[in-house]
């Protein structure tokens, strides 16, 4: 069989002979893409790809991840190194201008964000608003999209500055809005950010208003890297597809961070906690482990395989020691959640059907026992994953705009439905 890679054209012919070419395109890493798009104009064909498995809906310099590898590049440096030697401002910034800054750009990064750094009336409004039982991703989703309504004449999308600005106000006001949201729905005044605090510090204090352990700071600082960006995941999809009919920006993050709130995508984390609870103990392991495999039982493994790792998730090394490391330091009375999750990973990694099936540990395995050691409330979970991919969302959304080659997202369908058919009158039914 031909290497792909070698590769420059393939050709096709359809059943009535016609021949058409389609390129292929060569990636730096990865498979390499056939350019369909000639197939509706030329064949009358679509392709048929449901959940996008197989198709590339663009291309992108910001993120790579190899699944069969368990690989995972941002702007072509290991998540394994970043996530060691970087904080998340560093991550931030690498991502939205390609290179790591030096300390005099950093700096500047730095006072730009705090600028940003408010929280306007109005949105403050809308997430009081709200009854404090309400779901915490609910007011999310509504004061980013009421942002919208603040600075939507003020932001050019075709223009390079604009752009750069409102993505320093994303990254700037997110943590802002999830610690109001937390303040709100716990009945206690919000807190306004501090200048002489790191990001991560600042969204602890302005969470609970009391002084910040510096481990539980680099804890977050690590969880944020870690979740920064994961190439073509279905929020950020969602942000890119929203965004590509010109839409507002903060309209285009807030499709996003609804896309986030699904159990299969950003709520994975909180269904690990509640499945651990629901397990208990050690000697309940092997039972939850058979339920598992039983396709009978709708009982799930949550934490376990991913839609692209059929690897170790590298983050999933990462942030488990990190898990080991805070809770040793914070005494927390989570550490035998902690133990109960690495038996439970140990006894699956032990089991065939895990292993054949490569079912491994991803990153949401142990992201919630940290969120919940540093006493981040369950629902609060998916809003942390949301602060750490704003940054992720809005280079991608900057990539998108500023490509001369931009067209709205529009896929085709098989329609299935049925065949055209004759009106008939009501009294003649």
């Amino acid at each position: 069989m031909t290497n792909q890679k070698q590769v420059n054209e393939l050709e096709l012919k359809g059943e009535n002979g016609k021949t058409i070419k389609l390129a292929v395109r060569q990636p730096v890493l990865g498979a390499p893409g056939m350019e369909i798009s000639p197939l509706f104009s030329e064949f009358g064909m679509v392709a048929y790809d449901p959940g996008f498995a197989s198709t590339a809906s663009c291309e992108s310099a910001i993120t790579y991840l190899d699944g069969a590898r368990g690989e995972l590049l941002f702007r072509g440096y290991p998540i394994a190194q970043l996530a060691e030697h970087c904080s998340f401002l560093e991550v931030c910034f690498l991502l939205l201008h390609g290179e790591l800054p030096n300390q005099a750009e950093l700096e500047a990064f730095k006072r730009d964000l705090g600028r940003e750094a408010v929280l306007e009336p109005s949105v403050r409004r809308v997430i009081e608003s709200f009854p404090v039982e309400s779901h915490p991703m609910a007011m999310l989703i509504s004061a980013v999209a009421a942002l919208a309504g603040v600075y939507h004449d003020s932001t050019d999308i075709h223009d390079p500055v604009a752009r750069t600005r409102f993505a320093n106000q994303a990254i700037a006001k997110m943590p802002i809005i999830a610690a109001a949201i937390h303040r709100h729905r716990t009945g206690q005044a919000i807190e306004s950010p501090r200048s002489d605090l790191s990001y991560t510090q600042n969204f602890l204090h302005m969470t609970f208003g009391s002084p910040v352990a510096d481990v539980s700071a680099q804890a977050l600082d690590l969880l944020f890297v870690l979740h920064a960006d994961h190439s073509q995941n279905a929020s950020t999809s969602t942000v890119r597809l929203a965004g590509s009919s010109g839409t507002d920006p903060y309209a285009a993050l807030a499709a996003g961070i609804a896309s986030l709130w699904g159990p299969a995508h950003g709520g994975a984390n909180e269904a690990v906690l509640r499945m651990l609870n629901e397990i208990g103990s050690a000697d309940r392991i092997e039972h939850f482990v058979a339920r598992a495999k039983d396709r009978n039982d709708p009982f799930r493994l949550m934490g376990f395989g991913h839609r692209v790792y059929k690897n170790y998730d590298p983050r999933a090394m990462i942030i488990r020691q990190m898990a080991h490391d805070l809770l040793q330091h914070l005494g927390s009375r989570d550490e035998p959640l902690f133990e109960l999750a690495m038996q439970l990973e140990s006894k699956a990694l032990e089991d065939e059907y895990f292993v054949s099936h490569k079912l491994y540990p991803n990153v949401d395995f142990y992201s919630g026992v940290i969120y919940r050691a540093l006493g981040i409330p369950v629902e609060m979970f998916t809003v942390m994953f949301a602060i750490a991919r704003t940054v992720g969302w809005v280079t991608h959304w900057q990539e998108m705009i500023a490509d001369p080659k931009l067209r709205i997202g529009r896929p085709r369908q098989l329609y299935i439905g049925a065949a055209r058919r004759e009106f008939v009158p009501l009294g003649q039914r």
